[in-house]
């Protein structure tokens, strides 16, 4: 598989705010982290489980002081284990779920590391295996895909 050349890869700000369709969570802040290989989303109540006869991972995304929080326990069979090294630089086992992202209006796949950021200012972070070959990051800028959002949204209510 061939990069995208600088023309087809959309400028990204060092923070957004992104939506995870199959996740049922919109407006989530998000910070880009080209130090990080993996990216990884806040959750609470993780826990792998036999449901059926399969393995399953079960989590709680964000958690009950988030604005975003919603009681609903996701369940879902497309995981795997993975050792990543925290922010402390200290290796850890970690769920890794494969799921959806929606940013600039565009639906991409990425796998997200669920782990306890409860004590971080942005509940996502987007690692350098997710940006690569998409994006590039500008740190000057911000919530740029937010901003196309809104637009989007105000040009839709317009033509209405």
């Amino acid at each position: 598989m061939q990069a995208a050349s600088m023309d087809e890869k959309l400028t990204i700000g060092r923070k957004d705010q992104a939506d995870f369709p199959s996740l049922g969570l919109e407006n989530i802040d998000i910070k880009m982290d080209t130090g990080a290989y993996t990216s990884s989303i806040h959750c609470h109540h993780i826990e792998k489980r036999e449901l059926d006869g399969k393995q399953v991972v079960a989590f709680q995304l964000l958690d009950p002081t988030h604005e975003n929080f919603q009681e609903q326990e996701f369940v879902t069979d497309k995981f795997r284990q993975k050792t990543v090294k925290n922010s402390f630089g200290v290796s850890e086992r970690r769920f890794v779920i494969f799921t959806d992202i929606k940013l600039f209006g565009k639906t991409f796949p990425i796998q997200l590391s669920l782990c306890r950021r409860g004590e971080m200012r942005f509940p996502v972070l987007l690692g350098r295996r997710f940006l690569m070959g998409k994006f590039i990051v500008d740190t000057a800028l911000y919530n740029l895909s937010k901003k196309k959002k809104k637009v989007s949204d105000t040009q839709h209510y317009a033509c209405q």
